[in-house]
């Protein structure tokens, strides 16, 4: 790589450093100089793993957005083949092969959230989104040995950190597995020569597998292209972005509703509110600058301004303002909001007695039983505002009022049943 400029003059790359997107880049001169001579196509590649995405991927999506904005063109690449084995990066164990009825169901979910936050069409700056298994699945494999298998030796693969920390922990890694560099290498180069795209986009994890794609594209299409990703992102106690004890912090409503996607920005930590301001939100510098400079209680301010701005982009301003709504008169107000996770009970169970730790896992409090009598004997469930001391107690109907059941677990945890 050559030193890296001091300053940039495209307002892409001047919005990914300001902002904290950057982490590397092969080429920052050269690729300041394409970027600040005209519209320049890149993208980002997201594997169908889940019917969704985590929160763990909205840098790379808001990457994609400030690309848009800043007059580039957005490519989103689906990876209906390269999910047929799984990316084995920096992970202990194979992924489960998916089936391609499950890899279209994730896709089809998966799609959804990109129109939250790009605009797609025909113009030269409207986001695209294609397919890898459209050139994936019809290789020959003879003659993709003979044409791409030749430019990548085992002695590089075997040196990138993906791969090492694997073979560290005496992890097995399938010949399978093993081919997904290669896979991801060749789709920069197949992009490239259906529609000129130049820059690839991902997380540093991703390095070692941009770089390959890099280097490919160079040798098969004699043209500079270019790397770039963002820094793996934790949060100020080093827990990982977007984990929760819950689970994944899921982007679809369907996996998460927008009260409790609001709740998780809530909860920021102190330290991380202006790094994600800077991250997440498009307010101005100057406005987070003020944000962050907030302490005591006043921080909590900035943090519904973050959560309020993060749910705003995702699930729409209505939803945004109604979970803020919720969450102000679920702890500040101290009344009972309807627009809590609800749950229904039916009239039958009220009558016959539900066990409080099968309502704990329905409502997503614990992912067992074991779990959650662990949760009532630390002290941290209550029902109706009332604390619960016994682990085994049953719900009946005398503990519904006016049809519904409010559940508790810690002070930011609710949900209600209802009979009706």
């Amino acid at each position: 790589m050559s030193t890296e400029p001091t300053a940039v003059r495209s307002d892409f790359l001047k919005t990914v450093r300001e902002r904290g997107y950057y982490h590397q880049c092969t080429d920052l001169a050269g690729l300041d100089a394409v970027m600040s001579a005209g519209v320049v196509p890149a993208y980002i590649g997201f594997d169908c793993t889940a019917d969704s995405l985590h929160v763990g991927s909205l840098i790379q999506i808001m990457m994609l957005r400030w690309l848009q904005k800043t007059g580039h063109k957005p490519v989103v690449l689906m990876g209906g083949g390269t999910s047929k084995i799984g990316d084995p990066s920096f992970k202990d164990e194979s992924r489960k092969l998916l089936t391609d009825e499950q890899i279209q169901a994730n896709m089809d979910g998966i799609k959804k959230v990109f129109a939250k936050y790009l605009t797609f069409g025909d113009g030269p700056t409207d986001a695209v989104m294609v397919n890898n298994a459209d050139w994936l699945d019809h290789l020959n494999y003879l003659a993709f040995l003979r044409e791409i298998g030749v430019h990548f030796t085992i002695n590089r693969m075997m040196s990138f950190d993906s791969v090492k920390l694997r073979l560290d922990r005496e992890q097995p890694l399938t010949f399978l597995e093993f081919n997904y560099m290669i896979l991801q290498g060749y789709d920069f180069h197949e992009l490239h020569k259906r529609g000129g795209i130049r820059l690839q986009m991902g997380g540093s994890d991703q390095w070692g597998n941009i770089i390959n794609g890099v280097e490919l594209t160079r040798r098969l299409d004699a043209t500079e292209v270019f790397g770039l990703t963002s820094p793996l992102l934790t949060t100020s106690s080093g827990a990982k972005m977007g984990k929760t004890a819950n689970g994944a912090v899921w982007l679809n409503e369907e996996r998460l509703s927008p009260y409790e996607f609001w709740q998780y920005w809530r909860n920021t930590e102190d330290a991380d509110v202006g790094r994600f301001l800077r991250l997440f939100t498009e307010l101005p510098l100057d406005e987070i600058a003020r944000l962050e400079s907030l302490d005591g209680a006043a921080i909590n301010d900035a943090k519904k301004v973050l959560a309020d701005q993060v749910t705003a982009l995702c699930h729409g301003a209505a939803a945004a303002s109604t979970a803020r709504q919720t969450a102000e008169q679920t702890f500040e107000q101290g009344t009972l909001s309807e627009n809590l996770p609800t749950y229904p009970l039916s009239p039958e169970q009220a009558a016959a007695g539900v066990a409080l730790l099968d309502l704990l896992v329905t409502a997503e409090f614990a992912a067992s039983k074991g779990e959650a009598r662990r949760l009532v004997r630390g002290g941290g469930v209550k029902l109706n505002d009332g604390k619960v001391e016994d682990e085994n107690q049953l719900i009946t109907a005398a503990d519904i009022i006016d049809g519904t059941l409010k559940l508790s677990a810690g002070k930011k945890r609710h949900a209600l049943f209802k009979t009706a």
